[in-house]
């Protein structure tokens, strides 16, 4: 049988961030993909190296809309570490908090986009109905409902009143029950059934040997969160369990989900409860050391890296991000093999990409002879000229 070329995006209705995927079929089954995620570099590494450690958090929160805590934390852990400060243990815990509200808002939106892929407009009303609770304890603790700003280096922003810790805790029991709803739905929902068990699986090997991260990973039996592996914040001293299952397909990832949203509701209410007294910050020094560090952070949709350099300034002499999504796109080429084309769309989803979190990096063709560097200055200097070109058009 005769191979096609299916193009998916960069820019297709499915799509909401430009990527680009050249599916390669035999009828109606996938053999290959062919994957380009270059189209939407941000310079966000390079502009942070020009902000203070107190401008640069913002900047960096808005790496990604949905996991902005993440990044935030994964910074500023980093610089706390090469500073040698102690974070105080009460903006330890309320920074667990934050990270474990967001982890949910974050898994009911996937659980939502998920159940539109497949048609089931209904469950993504109920999943991002439930998500507004989630959002409105974010806005009444941080003041905003995305990019949170609740770190700084040295501890956190904002504090957590009595009333605001009862109000959160109030708020958990009907979005327990919400989550146990979906749990039975799930197991015996035809169409969740039909779409996603058996669809795109990725072996435990697999896994592994694509450096596959998450729920992604662990959705295949592999037993590893960075939580637990390689503890920060407050994780050390809560009780909560690691979610794993052994299908390695979407219904496989979706339970890993699912069960995490029971784990961090849990996590949240054994801080809400135990949130200790003390100051929320301590005074950290303008400048960092010379010093580097890797920071390693749960992101919700898995293990993501923040490697800082410094100088003994107050700026990052160098920051590189590795985000979960970079780490899942090779096995979402492993699990497209022969699948039906009918499937791209939520075998795809099923990682939870994020384009604006993966696409920083520009793969050089080895053939070149000759390159060319540019400095922040030529860059802003080209951008100067492009756009007067375009005001002459």
């Amino acid at each position: 049988m005769a191979r096609v070329i299916v193009p998916v995006g960069p820019q297709h209705p499915a799509l909401k961030e430009p990527v680009n995927f050249r599916i390669i079929a035999e009828g109606e089954t996938i053999v290959g993909l062919e994957l380009d995620v270059s189209y939407n570099h941000r310079g966000i590494e390079k502009a942070a190296e020009q902000r203070d450690f107190t401008r640069v958090v913002p900047l960096l929160e808005r790496i990604c809309g949905i996991c902005s805590h993440s990044h935030g934390t994964a910074f500023v852990k980093g610089i706390e570490e090469i500073m040698a400060i102690a974070v105080p243990p009460r903006a330890e815990y309320i920074r667990t908090i934050i990270a474990e509200l967001e982890r949910i808002h974050s898994h009911l939106l996937w659980l939502g986009v998920a159940a539109h892929e497949i048609g089931w407009n209904t469950l993504f009303m109920w999943t991002w109905r439930d998500r507004e609770a989630v959002q409105d304890i974010l806005e009444e603790i941080s003041g905003n409902r995305v990019n949170y700003g609740m770190n700084i280096v040295g501890g956190v922003r904002r504090d957590i009143t009595p009333e605001l810790n009862k109000a959160a805790l109030d708020r958990l029991p009907a979005l327990e029950a919400q989550i146990a709803g979906y749990v039975e739905l799930l197991k015996k929902q035809e169409t969740v059934l039909l779409r996603f068990q058996g669809v795109g699986r990725l072996t435990r090997e697999q896994a592994l040997t694509y450096g596959t991260v998450g729920p992604t990973a662990r959705s295949s039996g592999v037993e590893y969160d960075i939580r637990r592996d390689d503890p920060y914040c407050a994780y050390a001293e809560v009780p909560w369990d690691v979610v794993t299952d052994t299908h390695g397909d979407v219904y496989g990832k979706t339970i890993v989900r699912i069960g995490e949203l029971r784990e961090s509701v849990r996590i949240v209410r054994y801080c809400l409860e135990h949130l200790p007294e003390g100051d929320i910050t301590v005074k950290a020094p303008r400048n960092a050391p010379t010093g580097h560090a890797l920071s390693r952070y749960e992101a919700p949709r898995g293990e993501l890296s923040h490697y800082i350099r410094t100088n003994g300034t107050d700026k990052a002499d160098r920051l590189d991000v590795r985000t979960p999504t970079l780490a899942n796109w090779t096995s979402v080429a492993a699990s497209l093999v022969n699948q039906n084309l009918a499937d791209i769309p939520v075998i795809i989803a099923a990682i939870d990409p994020c384009l604006s979190c993966t696409s920083r990096l520009t793969v050089l063709n080895p053939q070149r002879t000759s390159s060319t560097e540019m400095t922040w200055e030529d860059l802003r200097r080209r951008a100067r000229e492009l756009n007067r070109e375009r005001e002459r058009c």
